[in-house]
């Protein structure tokens, strides 16, 4: 055999040899990769629970036209079907979804009426090929199943699906998912709900800022007018600035550094008032600065120290306000040594179990219900950040009152927004 056939032989069978390693790792490759992704029953509820999970967002966010075009996609994915379709309350086509034959427009008018007979009789309803005129041949809708979508007892549109046939399991698939739609709709609602309690909240602290505290202001403020015009100027332009925070309309959330100048202003205010009677002691860390934290979930507290605590006490008094760095969170406290409250009664204020102005005679802001104040940043803590962040109290008649917040560095719902200008 000449020397280069032998060559060729061995080149050959390197090639062999090299063809059958390669396609023994990727043999390798392919079962890790398998049994990576589990069984095909985990693949399966995997694949199931994902479709559903991009299915979710369009729907918490309302069922208008592109966020039933969003989710109807994944959801005739989910349920494996030719066309899928969502109409509104009145029947109206919001989304149709398929690539079957003739879907679309040639169906709107009949599958609307589907969706308004449905959502008429509040029932699951099959449609045959007697209630889906086409004249394709080819067309494969040719039956449907077709289900309202029901929130707190009353219908918000309707599900329907097509395909050749409506199987018993279709029907049976095609209800869960529709109640699982239904669901979604109704947390979108409730988020919805959430926020414009949130926002109500915010406007009732707005409207709990003192008419006392404006009206001893601006006393202070033209006590100085002739004695100390510029001692005015500065404290008429520091209660200009605090109502500007104060009735502010943009954003729910601010910066611990804007909430802490909102209080410098209002206690430079008070302290004018007070004189020598009101100190104060202010120690916080600059890495908390930044915090992104609620509107006005400071001021409140530091006047209910002042206006409950401090005010009604014989003497000076002290109001001490912390602010310190510690891992994953900022934590704030607000202290007094004045009168402090009935811890039973400030508990059931907290838990709103309390009437505001309960023993309070009609017309004095002077002795407004204490703790009111203090609830109503509560609830905003728990609703933002979860129950694990609400006020914790210490507080008794005589002992002062020391009330401490939690508020994480780095939280989704915690957005500040620019500033404004209006």
């Amino acid at each position: 055999m000449p020397w280069y056939s032998a060559v060729a032989a061995v080149l050959l069978l390197v090639g062999a040899l090299a063809l059958i390693i390669a396609a023994t790792v990727l043999l390798l490759r392919s079962a890790r990769k398998r049994q990576f992704l589990g069984t095909t029953q985990e693949r399966a509820t995997y694949e199931t629970l994902h479709t559903a999970s991009l299915a979710a967002p369009p729907l918490r966010a309302s069922l208008d036209r592109d966020g039933a075009r969003r989710a109807g996609r994944h959801l005739r994915a989910l349920l494996g079907v030719p066309a899928l379709m969502l109409a509104d309350t009145s029947g109206t086509v919001l989304a149709w979804d398929g690539s079957a034959p003739a879907a679309g427009h040639d169906h709107e008018e009949a599958v609307s009426g589907h969706a308004r007979s449905a959502l008429a009789s509040g029932r699951t309803e099959v449609v045959g090929p007697d209630d889906i005129p086409c004249d394709d041949v080819d067309c494969l809708l040719r039956q449907g199943v077709v289900v309202p979508l029901v929130v707190a007892g009353r219908p918000e549109g309707a599900l329907a699906v097509y395909g050749a046939s409506a199987t018993t399991g279709l029907v049976r698939a095609t209800t869960e998912v529709a109640r699982w739609v239904s669901t979604q709709l109704e947390l979108a609602e409730l988020d919805r709900s959430r926020t414009a309690v949130a926002e109500a909240e915010t406007r009732a602290l707005r409207a709990q800022i003192s008419p006392h505290f404006i009206y001893n202001s601006l006393s202070v403020i033209a006590s100085f007018v002739r004695t100390d015009p510029e001692r005015a100027r500065e404290l008429l332009l520091e209660f200009a600035e605090f109502t500007r925070y104060s009735f502010r309309r943009h954003g729910d959330f601010t910066s611990l550094a804007e909430e802490l100048r909102c209080i410098d202003r209002y206690l430079l205010l008070e302290r004018a008032r007070f004189g020598g009677r009101l100190q104060l002691s202010l120690q916080v860390a600059p890495e908390v600065l930044s915090v992104v934290v609620p509107f006005l979930c400071l001021q409140p507290l530091v006047e209910n120290a002042v206006r409950h605590g401090l005010e009604s006490r014989a003497g000076p008094g002290h109001l001490r306000i912390t602010a310190q760095d510690v891992g994953n969170e900022a934590r704030i406290t607000v202290e007094d040594d004045g009168v402090g409250m009935d811890p039973e009664r400030l508990a059931d204020t907290l838990r709103g179990e309390t009437k505001p102005f309960a023993d309070v005679p009609s017309g004095s802001d002077r002795r407004r219900e204490p703790g009111i104040g203090l609830r109503n940043v509560d609830v905003r803590l728990r609703y933002v950040y979860g129950d694990a962040y609400g006020l914790v109290v210490e507080t008794a008649p005589g002992a002062g009152t020391k009330v401490r917040v939690r508020v994480p560095k780095f939280h989704p719902h915690a957005v500040q927004e620019g500033p404004d200008d209006s």
